[in-house]
């Protein structure tokens, strides 16, 4: 092996326009399937085939339908909506947004079906006709009904009257993956145009439409402004800290054609771009930089010893080029161990940063010396301007060993206590910043109208036409009030409501018959009537199945934490198997899914991040040749993730999506330094005889500054990525800063003192 890296040097120097030209060749080639890259703005993307959560709510999907709609929330400035101004505006927009593409139907409290009885006739209409002419009376009586009606408050009116919304639905035919940006863009056009028409009434964008839309411009945006950004900040770094702009070129070169490598691949496998991956190409940025500091930083030193610049290329390569293999495959197993992540935009993120850094390991080995030996190089041999000394640090390190090793380990023990007070919790809403309009429309809704998180289920009756069954309404009607005793519930939709409100109708619209009709037959004769007298584009399909066997109900909450939902429905499911055996299912819904899928998440990761650890502890003994050395290894390379939860867990203490994939993103990172600092510290003991403590020193002397460098444009590659205004990746990006800032740490202080008490005494290192 010694003697592959002593000729590989020397035969890249010499054919290096060979191998410029082979690197610019394969760029070119992977690069070109970038035209393939398309944006994925489903929210959906995130739930695999597999989730369970995900399968029931597709099954209750394809008994009713699918949910995605555009919401306006409507606030006029005077506080109340009955008025005829404000009225009138909604009745308009109601009617414009039956032409918003792929509508299907259309909600509001203008075309309410108000059911009402005249003599023996059952008259169904909208609320509010020609709201322009009403007279005051008419308005008070539209009022009282509104906010008297269980179907309308809290979902389409507030309690107080003073905030209504229009809920459109939206089929998308998919076709075409600009669907979503067509009816975003349609709507924010008629939005545009309401506040011009009617100033002082405010109006608000929500629904999963515009959320979905939210994820592809989130995509966009960090696409876009983080990776420019985190070049810029990477070039002057690699100049602050190389002192060379022909190193730093190359490295910026290497970069380019790693990102470049890695985005194309992701073109031609086919890889959606997601608010998740649209990171890819700032980590990749990150994790480039690193094999070429190394290569750069050793072949300036022996530049600076006098060695020529070819034979300071090639001795660079000899010694590091172990080092950059190992480092470069355990980053890539860490990656790849993301393909068991729940969320398939996790799998995605997983193989296209692989893909980069495996693209980045070749062009750091072959092209990077290439360019150095084809450049010019102002290295003065015996200037140490560009040399940052380490050694009263491995002085201090060597002679306070003890205090040091305990001192750590204390720290690490108190710090790691913090990971007990972490709590499962995701709002997929508050993902996004303050920065986009959905997460402002979406605040106002859940804070004056209804709710956005929902718990879903699909009551069944046991048999067709049994839901015209008073005992099955009544079991539902009860169901429904248990669930409205419930903290933060809001609303709950049920079909029980229809079938109360007709058994008044056709009692002459007495109150007192406010309540389940009390057989079958004229339960399903109402039923039927109703069903006859609805309009186009309001009948009953979102709320019963085909065969009338089963209704489908619908529970709003608001300001829930993920950990509240689930409690939430396990006590919906023991309350059903109590009261309502026959009617047992579990809750869907898009809202349970992401209660579920970051604690899924975060059980599959730890299972992947431990088949990773022990695979990259394999490789470390064996190129290390040492079991005792491979097993040290282990724990300054376990303990910054479990470090870096814990001071999560004392200052920020909820854990949600973004965070459960960290330890598997982090272990291959946090590797690295470990694996330079080993690889120098065997290369002083077996090759240069040191003793333990000057093999420290050498360790030091010779990678230290590098690992201070690649951490320091690790955090600042990390740091960029926080600014992303999709709080799922910048939490992830924050949380990674710390575990590899905590690893730069232990490969300081834990990692030399352990190596001293391992090895012992020894003159020569011996092979385990």
């Amino acid at each position: 092996m010694r003697r592959f890296e002593e000729k590989l040097g020397v035969w890249i120097v010499r054919y290096r326009w060979w191998v410029i030209l082979v690197a610019i060749l394969l760029v070119l080639t992977a690069a070109s399937g970038a035209r393939f890259l398309t944006f994925s703005n489903d929210l959906r993307v995130f739930f695999s085939k597999e989730n369970p959560q995900f399968r029931a709510l597709d099954a209750l999907e394809n008994t009713y339908n699918r949910i995605d709609s555009v919401f306006f929330a409507i606030a006029p400035g005077d506080g109340n909506v009955f008025t005829r101004r404000t009225l009138a505006a909604i009745e308009k927009l109601t009617a414009d947004s039956w032409k918003i593409p792929y509508s299907s139907r259309v909600d509001s409290i203008t075309n309410f079906q108000h059911t009402r009885a005249e003599g023996d006739d059952l008259i169904v209409e909208d609320l509010v006709q020609d709201a322009g002419k009403l007279t005051d009376a008419q308005i008070e009586r539209i009022r009282k009904i509104a906010l008297s009606e269980p179907q309308l408050v809290n979902l389409m009116i507030s309690p107080s009257g003073s905030v209504t919304g229009i809920n459109v639905n939206i089929l998308l035919p998919g076709k075409s993956r600009s669907e979503v940006t067509e009816v975003a863009s349609y709507v924010r056009k008629m939005a545009d145009g309401f506040r011009n028409e009617y100033p002082g009434i405010d109006i608000y964008l929500t629904g999963g439409i515009m959320l979905d839309n939210a994820f592809s411009e989130a995509s966009t945006d960090d696409m876009y402004t983080l990776a420019p950004l985190m070049f810029l900040i990477l070039f002057f770094i690699m100049g602050l800290s190389l002192r060379s702009v022909t190193g730093t070129l190359s490295t910026m070169i290497v970069i380019l054609f790693s990102v470049a490598t890695g985005m194309g691949l992701a073109g031609w496998i086919g890889i959606p771009l997601t608010t998740a991956t649209a990171g890819s190409p700032v980590i990749i940025l990150t994790l480039a930089v690193a094999d070429s500091v190394h290569l750069l930083s050793s072949m300036f030193q022996q530049i600076r010893l006098g060695k020529s610049r070819h034979e300071a290329i090639a001795e660079s390569l000899r010694i590091n080029l172990q080092p950059v293999f190992i480092t470069s495959i355990t980053t890539t197993i860490g990656f790849l161990s993301m393909n068991f992540s729940d969320a398939p935009p996790f799998r995605d993120l997983g193989n296209i940063v692989a893909m980069g850094v495996t693209a980045a390991f070749v062009y750091s080995i072959f092209l990077l010396p290439a360019l150095m030996a084809v450049l010019p190089v102002r290295i003065i041999p015996g200037d140490r301007a560009g040399h940052y000394s380490l050694d009263k640090l491995a002085d201090f390190v060597i002679n306070n060993r003890r205090t040091v090793f305990w001192g750590v380990l204390i720290a690490a023990s108190v710090v790691t206590t913090g990971i007990l007070k972490i709590d499962l919790n995701d709002n997929w809403i508050k993902y996004f910043s303050k920065k986009y309009d959905i997460r402002r429309a979406t605040d106002f809704v859940e804070a004056n109208l209804r709710g956005f998180n929902i718990i879903e289920y699909s009551l069944e009756s046991g048999e067709p036409g049994g839901i015209s069954r008073p005992d099955y309404l009544s079991r539902v009607d009860a169901f429904a009030a248990w669930y409205m005793k419930q903290p933060k519930v809001v609303h709950v939709r049920k079909f029980t409501d229809i079938m109360k409100r007709l058994n008044q109708n056709m009692h002459g619209d007495d109150e007192s018959y406010y309540r389940i009709p009390h057989s079958r037959d004229l339960a399903a004769q109402y039923l039927l009537l109703y069903e006859m007298s609805l309009p186009f584009g309001h009948d009953l399909n979102n709320q019963i199945n085909v065969d009338k066997s089963a209704t489908r109900m619908t529970v709003s909450l608001k300001n829930i934490t993920t950990r509240e939902l689930r409690e939430t429905d396990k006590r919906a499911r023991q309350w059903l198997k109590l009261n309502a055996p026959s009617m047992f299912t579990y809750g869907t819904g898009l809202s349970i899914i992401w209660a579920h899928l970051s604690q899924r998440n975060i059980h599959t990761m730890l299972g992947a991040s431990f088949w990773a650890l022990m695979l990259i502890s394999g490789i470390m003994v064996i190129s290390l040749r040492s079991l005792k050395l491979g097993v040290v290894s282990l724990i300054p390379n376990v303990l910054p993730a479990l470090m870096a939860f814990g001071v999560w867990g004392l200052t920020v203490g909820s854990v949600g999506l973004g965070l459960s994939v960290v330890a598997s993103l982090t272990i291959g990172i946090v590797v690295d330094d470990t694996v330079h600092f080993m690889s120098k510290y065997i290369r002083a003991r077996r090759e240069q005889n040191m003793s333990p403590e000057d093999a420290v020193r050498y360790s030091f002397n010779t990678v230290g500054a590098a690992m201070c460098i690649t951490t320091l444009i690790l955090v600042a590659g990390f740091l960029v990525l926080t600014l992303s205004a999709y709080r799922m990746n910048s939490d992830m990006a924050f949380m990674t800063v710390i575990t590899i800032t905590i690893a730069l740490v232990l490969d300081f202080l834990l990692l030399p003192v352990l190596l001293m008490k391992v090895d012992g005494k020894n003159d020569k290192l011996s092979h385990d």
